[in-house]
């Protein structure tokens, strides 16, 4: 099992940005894959973005291409997530999220952090 810790969410005015960190702990040494996504009030969990912890290749929802980037530190055991050209749709809680060598699915969560853009 591995633990997560997100920080770096917070209140941002429309075109802003914020830089959200993720720490992981425990067995470290199993992740496969690290990956973003959000959820608003009576709506479903979406997936915004993920990077494969070895090789670094990463992937992105539609709506955030462009304005968001993932990104890792190994030695850190830490991904990122960069959020520019923030919009009000944006907000959401942020939730990071392990996936571990032999597993298909995320499994593993961290508690989230908030996000807020105004317009």
């Amino acid at each position: 099992q591995v633990q997560l810790v997100e920080s770096g969410g917070g209140l941002v005015q429309a075109g802003g940005s914020l830089r959200l960190s993720c720490v992981a702990s425990g067995r470290t040494f199993s992740i496969a894959a690290m990956g973003w996504f959000r959820q608003t009030p009576g709506k479903e969990r979406e997936f915004v973005a993920d990077i494969n912890w070895s090789g670094g290749s990463t992937y992105y929802e539609d709506f955030v291409k462009g304005r968001f980037t993932i990104s890792r530190d190994n030695a850190k055991n830490t991904v990122y997530l960069q959020m520019n050209s923030l919009k009000p749709e944006d907000t959401a809680v942020y939730y990071c999220a392990a996936r571990l060598t032999g597993s298909d699915s995320y499994e593993d969560w961290g508690q989230g952090t908030q996000v807020t853009v105004s317009s």
